[in-house]
């Protein structure tokens, strides 16, 4: 059984359980749990659930707009067959200042890699999209919004922070996003992918996702194996990474579960 069904559906039974319902700005009421987390070894395996389809491709397609095309241009996604920030694209494209603006802007992918190779030791690789002076020109705010990196015994390790966490929809994408981040940092700065955390401060369930995350929840005894994932080990420069390049190997699953996103 994949260990990010393990933890992933013990977070949705303590919320459906213990959370707190109440309202947020979306007007989809939640229920909510504080300060959750998930952490994973990645030389033993890839975390992606296998109790739910989850659109691996798309997420490798979304981080490249983020972090390697530092864009904000929702048109580029598009292009890639993305539509997952229709909802937020502004009139000129772009959802503002936002995501990969942020990178672009103090360079941050470049100087994270920099870092890696010449000063493995520092306690200052943080990649952050939370800039208090562009907040209010961002269509949406970064729900994942940092990340902090650290290197030990030839290992690349790191905790992606998320103010926000959409447990059916978000969380599991983003949890295999950053996984596959680390997995392709780790190969061009020539180390081996570590530990992954993923903490999740507000750890919400919306109220019309309950009853497919209770459907997802009787699949448990039913749960596979996590697949692998290959980086292609030809690619040595993160700008020359393509979708293409980054896939998994026998991942099977129990099927989709449809959740509508909450705006």
């Amino acid at each position: 059984m994949s260990l990010a069904d393990t933890q992933y559906l013990q977070i949705i039974e303590n919320i459906l359980e213990h959370g707190t319902f109440g309202k947020n700005r979306t007007g989809v009421a939640t229920y909510k749990l504080p300060h959750q987390l998930m952490q994973f070894d990645l030389q033993e395996e890839f975390p992606i659930l296998t109790t739910k389809f989850v659109a691996f491709k798309t997420a490798v397609k979304e981080l490249l707009w983020i972090w390697q095309m530092q864009s904000n241009d929702v048109r580029k996604l598009q292009d890639m067959n993305v539509r997952v920030w229709d909802e937020w694209m502004r009139e000129d494209g772009t959802i503002g200042k936002a995501y990969g603006y942020q990178i672009a802007k103090y360079k941050q992918l470049d100087n994270l890699i920099n870092t890696i190779k010449h000063d493995p030791d520092s306690r200052r690789m943080i990649v952050t999209l939370w800039n208090i002076e562009d907040l209010p020109d961002m269509a949406l705010q970064p729900c994942a919004y940092e990340t902090l990196w650290d290197v030990a015994d030839s290992h690349l390790n790191c905790m992606l922070v998320q103010r926000s966490g959409d447990m059916g929809l978000g969380i599991p994408f983003n949890t295999a996003q950053y996984a596959a981040l680390v997995c392709m940092i780790a190969q061009v700065t020539g180390l081996k992918p570590g530990k992954f955390t993923h903490v999740i401060n507000n750890a919400h369930i919306y109220e019309n996702h309950v009853d497919a995350l209770r459907e997802q929840l009787s699949r448990r005894n039913q749960a596979l194996a996590a697949p692998k994932i290959i980086v292609n080990p030809e690619i040595h420069d993160f700008y020359d990474f393509k979708p293409e390049d980054v896939v998994l190997d026998g991942y099977e699953h129990l099927g989709k579960l449809s959740m509508e996103v909450a705006v």
